[in-house]
């Protein structure tokens, strides 16, 4: 007879299975902890990356003029541009009053091309649709080409243009011809 409880291990395993299962516990509450910790972690980098990029969007949003004043202050950096590339009918040389007069009156040009729909590729005047500008060389004298000089006039009817441009660099720069001056 025993003394103490019965048992079905021998003496002091007891205690050894009790040391095994704190052990075991204590690992897998560890594991789980540090999942539960991975987790946290991933989910506050995110969080703080999301974060981060709506406070960057914003304020660049902030920041940006509001798109109404950014077109106005477009517009007027347009027309003051266009304003100082204008050009009095009378500062022309010569051949290109005697072009601009002969566009008003429907001809006769000297060059098989004059008149032709000019497509505005340079994309240095107002957009139109294609056929709205028309181009006329302007005679260079001591050139034995066309030369580079051209007028270039866009509106409804070829003969009562709205508005027309003198290039004398072949189109890598415009004045708006002003006929009143």
């Amino acid at each position: 007879m025993s003394n103490g409880p019965s048992t079905r291990f021998p003496r002091g395993w007891g205690l050894e299975l009790f040391g095994l299962f704190l052990y075991h516990t204590a690992f897998n509450e560890e594991a789980a902890v540090l999942k539960k910790h991975r987790f946290v972690q991933t989910l506050t980098r995110t969080a703080l990356r999301n974060f981060t990029l709506a406070l960057a969007t914003s304020l660049a949003v902030l920041a940006a003029p509001p798109a109404q004043a950014f077109t106005r202050q477009g517009e007027a950096e347009t027309q003051v541009a266009q304003r100082s590339q204008v050009i009095a009918l009378s500062e022309l040389p010569v051949q290109a009053q005697d072009v601009h007069r002969r566009i008003h009156e429907g001809g006769p040009f000297r060059y098989s091309k004059d008149g032709s729909v000019f497509g505005n590729r340079e994309r240095l005047l107002p957009r139109r649709p294609r056929g709205f500008y028309r181009e006329y060389t302007v005679p260079t004298p001591g050139e034995h080409d066309r030369g580079a000089r051209r007028i270039v006039c866009g509106g409804k009817e070829v003969q009562q243009p709205e508005t027309c441009f003198y290039t004398r660099d072949h189109y890598a720069s415009f004045k708006q011809i002003d006929p009143r001056r």
